[in-house]
This record gives C-alpha cells, sequence and structure tokens, in this order.
C-alpha cells in the first residue's frame, strides 16, 4: 500500500512521519478519480420514538440547506492524505449524489454548502491543543508544494458536477464545527433557513459535531447515514445510532428521495 494512504487519526498515531520517510509523490501522471462504489446495506438506526412522531416529510419542505463536509480527494482519491480509509468503496459518493440532485429538483433548499477539510493547518488560528494536533496531522509532510495541498481538499470529482451557481464553497476551520468561522451561519440566517441535510465525512467528527451545533441554533438538522462514514466502518453503526438517539433524525437518501417525492 502507498505510504500516503493514511488517515487524519493515522496521522495522529504518526503515520504522516511514516509518509514522509518514502519520498514518495502522491500525484500520480494521470489523474486516477474516485470511483462511485456501488450503494451497501449501511446501518440506518430506526428513529427514535419521538423523531418518529414527526413529519419529516414536512420538514423538509421548509426553506432548507444541503451540506456536504469534507467530501474530498483528500478521503476519496488513493493518492489523498487520507486515501487509506478507502472512502470511494462505501457508496457515500452515489448516496451524496443522490441527496444533492434530489434537493436540487425540490425546489425548496435554497442554499448548498460544499465544505471542505483541509488538514494542512499549519496557518490556522491554534491553542496549544490544536498546535500539537494539526502538527501530527501532516507536520511531517511540509515538503508538498502548494498545488498538491490544494488537489488533496478539492472537491471529490462525482460532486463537482453538482455545483451551480450561487452555490457556496469554503472550508471548515475549526475542528469539528462549520459553524465557527465560515459563512455558514450568516448564510443559513440570511435565507431563514430552517432544515440543514447534512452528508459527508466524517461521520463521528464532523457530522455529530454539526449537527449538535445546528440543534443548539435552533435549526432542524437531518443526518442522511449512507451519504456519511466514520474513518473506520465498523464505527458508523455506533456513531449514526448516537446522532439519531440524541441530535438529528438519520435516514437512508432513499427515504430522502421518497420523502421529498411523497411529501403534499
Amino acid at each position: 500500500m502507498n505510504a500516503f494512504m493514511t488517515s487524519r487519526r493515522n496521522l495522529i498515531a504518526g503515520g504522516a512521519a511514516a509518509a514522509a520517510a518514502t519520498g514518495l509523490s502522491i500525484l500520480p501522471t494521470t489523474r486516477v478519480s474516485a470511483t462511485m462504489a456501488t450503494p451497501t446495506n449501511r446501518p440506518i438506526p430506526e428513529l427514535a420514538p419521538y423523531w418518529k412522531k414527526l413529519d419529516l416529510g414536512e420538514i423538509l419542505s421548509r426553506p432548507a440547506a444541503f451540506v456536504s463536509i469534507s467530501q474530498v480527494k483528500s478521503l476519496y482519491e488513493p493518492w489523498g492524505v487520507q486515501g487509506g480509509e478507502k472512502q470511494w468503496e462505501r457508496g457515500t459518493l452515489e448516496a451524496t449524489v443522490r441527496v444533492a440532485t434530489s434537493a436540487r429538483e425540490a425546489g425548496n433548499f435554497k442554499s448548498f454548502n460544499w465544505i471542505g477539510y483541509s488538514v494542512f493547518r499549519q496557518e490556522y488560528p491554534k491553542s496549544v491543543f490544536d498546535e500539537v494536533q494539526y502538527d501530527a496531522w501532516t507536520g511531517s509532510l511540509l515538503d508538498w508544494p502548494a498545488e498538491k495541498r490544494t488537489a488533496d481538499n478539492e472537491l471529490a470529482e462525482p460532486l463537482k458536477a453538482l455545483v451551480q451557481d450561487g452555490d457556496l464553497q469554503y472550508d471548515e476551520i475549526a475542528l469539528q464545527s462549520s459553524f465557527v468561522g465560515t459563512p455558514l451561519l450568516m448564510e443559513l440566517q440570511r435565507k431563514r433557513i430552517e432544515t440543514i441535510v447534512f452528508t459527508g465525512i466524517h461521520l463521528d467528527w464532523c457530522i455529530e459535531g454539526n449537527a449538535r451545533s445546528a440543534r443548539d441554533y435552533g435549526f432542524l438538522p437531518i443526518v442522511v447515514g449512507d451519504a456519511c462514514s466514520c474513518q473506520k466502518w465498523e464505527d458508523d453503526e455506533a456513531a449514526l445510532r448516537r446522532i439519531n438517539a440524541f441530535f438529528a433524525p438519520v435516514i437512508s437518501s432513499e427515504t430522502f428521495v421518497s420523502l421529498l417525492q411523497n411529501r403534499a
């Protein structure tokens, strides 16, 4: 396996140092595209009893925002810093395409946000905790030229084709919340958004963190479970169960499409 095929958390464990030692280039002479995996049986939990009391179709008919987080080449290309996770094999891209396309057609989705998450954070504002953690992620990869760092944080190819004029693209600069230091909150407030639909990586990091923040800001978050994943596939079930139990309804992409199609 290419030594660069590591993950954000593997980097914390020292994977970055090993990668840097190889001296290998991460960019092939011809671009390797992310593979659109076929949908898999994802561990979508049964809705918590209180979510069952809601008309989710009606909630999805309110002024809504689509938010994709960290669905970037770092995770979806074999040469990416976090390519060792092989996120392209999990079906999350196909599910996200399904969700974004249906949301676009629905008409009430007034805001589309494609949020990156760069693991190269040397220039970010940092606490002492951030400083040592961010350095562990990529401190040994500082010889990467700017174009490689930029490519690592580009939106995955299947999603690039979905971006339209008026969509917002920016990076999450806090550890786990897109509501801090980005245009997200102002965008949602200015457009009077009520419902937020989340897709992305990592499920137990940015997705859970943003679902929590969304609730605290008074929004109605919905997480599309098969359009998200943890670093480790086996952690998905517990993360989805926790999110569904405490913070936001978790549904599948097929349920999302069905709710939009069947609403009054």
